[in-house]
């Protein structure tokens, strides 16, 4: 389930920056939308890991 959820993350993360027209905002808007999609990875990979231990029955959910 971990290397599922971390191989959705790096190919979500992949199509996201591919998407990113680098002529139309310059590197200041290249660099929010890298720091927005790492962002959004991470929050990806808690909502991954909270669900994994909420399947197992976990005492503590929280990653």
């Amino acid at each position: 389930m971990k290397k599922l959820s971390i191989i959705l993350c790096v190919l979500f993360s992949i199509f996201s920056l591919s998407a990113c027209d680098v002529n139309e905002g310059g590197p200041e808007e290249l660099g929010e939308n890298i720091e927005e999609t790492v962002e959004d990875v991470g929050n990806d990979i808690e909502d991954a890991c909270e669900e994994a231990k909420a399947s197992m029955k976990a005492k503590d959910t929280d990653c």
